[in-house]
């Protein structure tokens, strides 16, 4: 979430029409809008590097690979939420929405000063709530971290850098965290490229 819009309390119906018309994309907790910022060049990189990853990799499977547009709708007794993940994949989602999904398998975010901290507590706690996620991804923009929640660890964060490779568990998926990076100009990724140079001309 990013800057709160002042309107008054939306339905989700409410919600979905207008979304499909404003310019600027909203995520909606509880009735509430909130305005997203634009993305930086290096959010764009990053999220168009796991989006080529994901999608070249689950070609040809029933799982498909969505970035940016794609809603994800959390859902529990007594609140509503929709998202806009940077990355999701579905794997059993062929009938559902056209806007949105509440079927994720992993979701990718790709942190900024400004959405860390919400991306990092207020929804990863929303997403633990959908039975269907396994895994969180929380990406690094300014420097060269990837962090990574799976179920199957009780939602604990591990953390990869650079040398390190990463296994996306719920779609089989092993990625170095350089590919990931790959063209990101951030000074953790210039330096670590400048390292390996230096190393392959004095072989």
């Amino acid at each position: 979430m990013n800057v709160k819009y002042a309107v008054n309390y939306l339905t989700e119906d409410e919600y979905l029409e207008s979304e499909k018309t404003r310019e600027i994309k909203h995520e909606y907790v509880d009735g509430e809008i909130y305005a997203m910022a634009g993305a930086s060049r290096s959010h764009n990189i990053l999220t168009s590097n796991m989006l080529f990853q994901f999608m070249s990799h689950l070609d040809g499977t029933r799982c498909i690979p969505f970035s940016a547009d794609m809603k994800v709708k959390v859902e529990t007794q007594n609140s509503s939420k929709f998202f806009y993940p940077d990355v999701l994949v579905t794997c059993d989602d062929e009938n559902g929405h056209d806007y949105y999904t509440d079927k994720p398998i992993i979701i990718v975010e790709v942190l900024s000063k400004a959405t860390r901290q919400t991306d990092k507590t207020f929804k990863l706690n929303a997403y633990k709530t959908l039975p269907s996620l396994q895994e969180y991804v929380l990406i690094e923009q300014d420097f060269a971290e990837i962090e990574v929640c799976r179920r199957s660890n009780a939602w604990l964060s591990e953390r990869y850098f650079l040398g390190d490779s990463v296994t996306f568990e719920s779609i089989g998926l092993t990625l170095s965290v350089e590919a990931i990076y790959h063209r990101v100009p951030n000074q953790d990724v210039l330096e670590y490229l400048e390292t390996q140079r230096q190393k392959t001309e004095q072989k």
